[in-house]
């Protein structure tokens, strides 16, 4: 009876006699956020950001959550942060960029940072991955983004302080209390209340007690 041979398109683990190196396993960073009065679609980011990780073959070696406003400080995504500072991540999976984000100039402060550190970034509703080309072709055009909204938030603060001239506002630092001692100490000897003093001056009761000792 012939002996079967192994099949040469049968693959080998060994290259020119040595063992192939196996593919290394990304560690992926997971990072979810939700509002304090939506906090139901937590366990759906999750879900759908746990099955994306094993269909590509990463190790989820971090799972971290925030659950506040938008304009409330991350702490769980500075955790994620730091663990990209320390090499403890590969990359970071988001279910969807806002959820990252507070803007575009912070979303794109920190893709820059983790792009610096050589940890990729990858959103999932976005279909956005950075750790290819046209992720980061993409990442371009979130800096046109960025610099769009630096600009329209210094027009509207030009034209906020243009209008409040106007009005006659008074722009700057408030005028303390302190450059108003000779008047207060002048309008006390004449017999004027403290209280008077402090209406007719626009400072507080407590500023005039403080100059008069």
């Amino acid at each position: 009876m012939p002996i079967k041979r192994a099949s040469q398109n049968t693959k080998s683990n060994h290259v020119f006699g040595q063992r192939r190196a196996r593919p290394k396993m990304f560690r992926a960073g997971l990072y979810a956020r939700v509002s304090t009065n939506d906090q139901q679609t937590l366990a759906m980011q999750n879900r759908a950001m746990r099955e994306y990780a094993a269909r590509r073959g990463w190790m989820i070696a971090l799972q971290v959550r925030d659950v506040n406003s938008g304009a409330a400080r991350r702490e769980a995504r500075e955790k994620l942060l730091e663990a990209a500072r320390r090499r403890e991540i590969d990359l970071v999976l988001v279910w969807r960029l806002d959820r990252w984000g507070r803007s575009v100039t912070d979303l794109l402060a920190t893709l820059q940072e983790l792009e610096h550190l050589g940890v990729g970034f990858v959103s999932l509703t976005e279909a956005l991955d950075l750790t290819t080309p046209a992720g980061r072709a993409m990442a371009g055009l979130l800096a046109i983004f960025a610099e769009f909204e630096r600009e329209v938030l210094r027009e509207r603060t030009r034209a906020g302080l243009a209008q409040a001239r106007q009005k006659g506002k008074r722009l700057g630092r408030p005028i303390t209390a302190g450059r108003h001692a000779g008047q207060v100490r002048k309008l006390h000897r004449s017999g004027v209340s403290k209280s008077e003093i402090a209406r007719r001056l626009a400072i507080g009761r407590t500023s005039v007690r403080r100059i008069l000792g």
